[in-house]
């Protein structure tokens, strides 16, 4: 993917090491059995790939609690400098390109686009949905219209997963932005309400149907940047294959529960993220009316 010509976000933040977290020492996929066996995740904010919705409700609920009144503690704006690391500076011109893109939509909608900010950590961090720990994975908070993001997640997503190459990470932001356009919609905020009186099936459902068009705007930005080179979109559906809810399963737990999934089974996470990288166009990324 073509991004060396791009200045790095102005809209970056670099929070350091959070200290303690509640990762409780496991790793990304020494989590799966625990988390995903026990069919949580009604929530709503979203985490790319592996537990996205079990330690954050939508706009701060969840197992971490709090609210969207919660601050960062033990930590400065300013403690470290933003996109000074190869990882970060890759991520940051991720965020230009995403501005970019998503200015141009809004715009031809008469509308404002507002940029989400990218926060980087290491370890854990305290966001307005409550304490992360990066065993979690990137996520998108709502209460700090931010995307947060320890890039150590990269070498998970190369040497874990096998999705190697610059867009399958380029696709983890471009999902969280994915993430950001659904707040700025409204659509969240509806998911959440409907959660509130779902079954918990139910809500996995509209959990499901929220990560897919996250997906699916993932692969509209990525078309309508103009940066895609030749072996870029077999990486993306590397990845979206790598974080498919069933293949999560079957390598965590041996069995696969699809009234648990959160995210999406990998035939329906690369099925969408195609779609918006065939039609660059947001409007077929519905993926509520699809669903029925």
């Amino acid at each position: 993917m073509r991004l060396d010509d791009l200045d790095p976000t102005d809209n970056a933040r670099d929070w350091g090491s959070g200290g303690g977290g509640g990762g409780g020492g496991f790793g990304l996929l020494g989590l799966l059995p625990l988390l995903l066996g026990r069919g949580m995740g009604c929530g709503g904010i979203v985490l790319i790939g592996i537990v996205a919705l079990i330690f954050f409700g939508m706009g701060g609920g969840g197992l971490l609690g709090g609210g969207g009144t919660q601050t960062r503690q033990g930590q400065s704006q300013g403690a470290a400098k933003a996109c000074d690391t190869q990882e970060e500076l890759f991520a940051c011109r991720v965020m230009t390109s995403t501005e970019q893109v998503w200015s141009q939509v809004f715009a031809e909608q008469g509308q404002r686009y507002q940029p989400a900010t990218i926060n980087f950590f290491t370890g854990s961090v305290q966001s307005a949905c409550g304490q992360a720990s990066a065993a979690v994975g990137p996520f998108y908070c709502p209460g700090d219209q931010g995307v947060f993001l320890d890039t150590g997640f990269f070498d998970e997503l190369d040497k874990r997963f096998g999705a190697k190459g610059d867009f399958a990470r380029a696709y983890v932001v471009g999902h969280e932005v994915g993430h950001h356009i659904q707040n700025l919609e409204g659509t969240s905020a509806k998911v959440s309400q409907a959660q509130g009186r779902a079954s918990r099936t139910e809500g996995n459902r509209l959990s499901v149907l929220l990560e897919l068009q996250a997906d699916c705007y993932a692969g509209v930005w990525a078309k309508r940047s103009g940066r895609l080179e030749p072996g870029d979109i077999e990486e993306g559906m590397t990845a979206a294959n790598a974080i498919g809810d069933d293949t999560l399963q079957r390598q965590g737990q041996g069995e696969v529960v699809p009234d648990s999934f959160t995210h999406g089974s990998s035939a329906q996470r690369k099925q969408w993220l195609q779609r918006g990288l065939d039609s660059g166009d947001p409007a077929q990324c519905d993926t509520f009316a699809a669903a029925g």
